[in-house]
């Protein structure tokens, strides 16, 4: 295996850089310097959502990056998502042009449904009274059209179960590249990754540190046992462990920081690996999916009662 991994091929014949800078949960006034600060220290992949409410901040970061001549907007691939109160089709291309505009830039590189569930326009938040039953290939359908007109370079989905995934396949006229999901060592992925790598869906990694400053979340992936023993034997940190980790699993992966150290820290996994030995160690930790979804779920109102039916049995 190649030490350096700085990319991954994309059916779609582009090129997304293995290691990306995640924007949930970046705070405002933190998240514009933590942008520049992770361009300017050899990050060339920028994964924001309209629903973190930071794109605008980021923006500005772009802007002057690009201003300044650091980075050029060709060397840079950002991504975004679509929220679920904008899946209606007439939505589609507003929410787009709203992302464009705050991110002062006239594509991306790829366009994401952020996730299998639609809520009433206008709603914030998940009262199970916003949820509302989904047309995916009605959105799928709206987002190949600003594909065609080149508003994006590429289009794919968040959190689909291979079930979901494989029913969009069947009726994509321009197939999704991406699957952006949870994946960390203590949560694998083994059947949706096999599946995404058998029908050319590329699996992009967030979480990859397991969110350890999200608050709703009880999150040890960084001080499991077998995780930081590996660290100290290789002489690095446990989350550029897990970092490495997802590189050498073949997928993207999108580590979120605003501290300037560890932006530099996180993106310092290119000239070392995981040895085999230490590899089969790490496949060991007992799994668990941190972004259940719960809160997705109502017995009621959409169209997913139980967590397991939302991923289709992948829990």
């Amino acid at each position: 295996m190649a030490t350096e991994i700085r990319s991954f091929d994309l059916i779609n014949k582009t090129q997304i850089p293995s290691l990306g800078l995640g924007t949930w949960q970046s705070e405002p006034g933190l998240v514009g310097q933590a942008v520049t600060a992770a361009v300017k220290a050899g990050y060339r992949h920028i994964d924001c959502a309209q629903i973190y409410g930071n794109e605008k901040e980021i923006g500005l970061a772009l802007k002057k990056l690009f201003e300044d001549g650091v980075v050029a907007r060709e060397d840079l691939w950002i991504t975004s998502k679509l929220w679920c109160n904008n899946h209606a089709p007439e939505d589609v291309p507003i929410a787009l042009e709203k992302t464009l505009n705050d991110l002062q830039i006239e594509h991306l590189d790829l366009y994401l449904i952020h996730w299998p569930v639609r809520t009433k326009k206008g709603t914030a938040g998940f009262k199970p009274e916003n949820l509302l039953k989904t047309d995916i290939p009605a959105t799928w359908k709206a987002m190949e059209a600003l594909f065609d007109i080149g508003k994006t370079r590429g289009l794919g989905v968040s959190n689909f179960s291979s079930k979901k995934l494989g029913d969009l396949l069947k009726v994509a006229r321009i197939p999704p590249v991406v699957n952006q999901v949870e994946c960390h060592p203590s949560w694998h992925q083994t059947k949706l990754r096999e599946f995404c790598k058998s029908n050319g869906v590329h699996l992009s990694g967030y979480s990859p540190l397991g969110s350890p400053g999200t608050k709703w979340l009880k999150s040890n992936v960084l001080e499991h046992p077998i995780l930081t023993s590996v660290a100290d034997k290789l002489g690095k940190t446990p989350a550029q462990v897990a970092i490495r980790w997802g590189l050498q699993m073949g997928h993207s992966v999108l580590p979120k920081s605003t501290n300037e150290a560890r932006i530099k820290e996180n993106f310092a996994v290119s000239d070392w690996l995981i040895p085999d030995d230490l590899f089969t160690e790490l496949s060991k930790i007992e799994q668990a999916r941190l972004v259940r979804g719960d809160f997705l779920v109502n017995d009621i109102y959409g169209e997913y009662k139980t967590v397991e039916v939302l991923w289709d049995g992948e829990i």
